[in-house]
């Protein structure tokens, strides 16, 4: 390489070097939009709303929610895997999307690794055991042990084939031996509802989807999917403390992502920008009202969490046979 051509290389790279936190420092320069596939009022829509409000604060920028809910989340994603990587079309999605659907549809519409990248983990939480307020069932010991005497016909809720409560139960089923049949619903309030009535033994549930019906004392709340106890429900234990199996943990989360090849330094401000905004006093307080964690991961450590996650489905849905195509 002659030295004309080495000093334009090294000036190149030193320019570019400059450009990035320049970058940073101007971005965001208009409005940036964030791609939901929830509807208005989920619990992710009011988490990204309310991080959104001390974005557009910091930024002076506003943050423009764009719900697309409907086929399975796929409307929202290919919306953003479709958008240029510059920071200004952004997606929320939860566990679900990135770890479990890649093992349920043989035909997926996107490859989570190679047409996004984790640029700021929000929060997550994890799920309760819940039963109606009549149920016979005082602890996770007594279900499993109804479960084992009657095979098949001790009866669990959840809001699809292939949602995180079916799949965590097939993993429950499967650390311990019981056989429980499913029951899947299309609405979480008639899901809850039937479970509250006794129409079905138990399912899974987070504190923002039972926690009305556990205050009006028509649940109960069996166990704590969690490795400790919750913040507000101090008085339910874990499973493992409630008689079922040590370190069974069921969660999910949800987080920001961009499109593939969005820049680093656009990637850097997002997650400083929001994890600043998680840690401020009144986004914790509204995430834990309904039960939700800020997740403090750096994206580099979230990124491994899904890969955890997405291997720990991959074998529990083949060995359960669990199939959307």
């Amino acid at each position: 390489m002659n030295k004309i051509n080495r000093r334009h290389l090294l000036a190149g790279a030193a320019v570019l070097g400059l450009a990035l936190p320049a970058l940073a420092q101007t971005y965001p320069a208009k409005p940036v939009r964030v791609v939901l596939p929830y509807s208005a009022g989920s619990g992710p829509d009011a988490v990204v709303r309310h991080v959104g409000e001390k974005l557009s604060k910091e930024w002076g920028q506003s943050i423009v929610v764009d719900n697309k809910p409907g086929a399975n989340g796929w409307l929202a994603i290919g919306d953003v895997k479709r958008a240029s990587p510059d920071g200004y079309n952004l997606l929320t999605v939860d566990a679900t999307h990135m770890t479990l659907q890649p093992h349920l549809y043989k035909q997926l519409p996107f490859v989570p690794e190679s047409d996004f990248e984790l640029v700021a983990p929000l929060y997550f939480t994890n799920f309760f055991v819940v039963v109606g307020a009549n149920s016979p069932w005082k602890s996770m010991a007594d279900l499993l042990a109804a479960a084992k005497a009657k095979s098949g016909e001790v009866t669990y809720g959840s809001w699809g084939l292939g949602s995180v409560a079916h799949v965590g139960t097939a993993m429950l089923e499967r650390a311990t031996g019981a056989n429980m049949r499913h029951v899947p619903f299309k609405e979480l309030p008639q899901l809850y509802t039937s479970v509250a009535t006794g129409e079905v033994d138990w399912a899974f549930g987070t504190a923002a989807t039972v926690g009305p019906l556990y205050q009006a004392k028509k649940v109960r709340l069996l166990a704590y999917a969690g490795a400790r106890r919750v913040a507000g429900y101090q008085d339910v234990p874990t499973v493992a403390e409630a008689g079922g199996p040590a370190a069974f943990e069921l969660s999910t989360w949800v987080a920001m992502y961009a499109p593939k090849g969005t820049s680093k330094a656009i990637a850097e401000r997002l997650y400083a920008s929001s994890q600043k905004a998680l840690a401020e006093a009144d986004v914790k307080s509204r995430l834990a009202t309904v039960g939700f964690e800020a997740w403090t991961a750096t994206p580099a450590e979230a990124v491994k969490v899904a890969a955890r996650d997405k291997a720990r489905y991959a074998e529990v849905v083949k060995q359960a046979n669990i199939s959307l195509d």
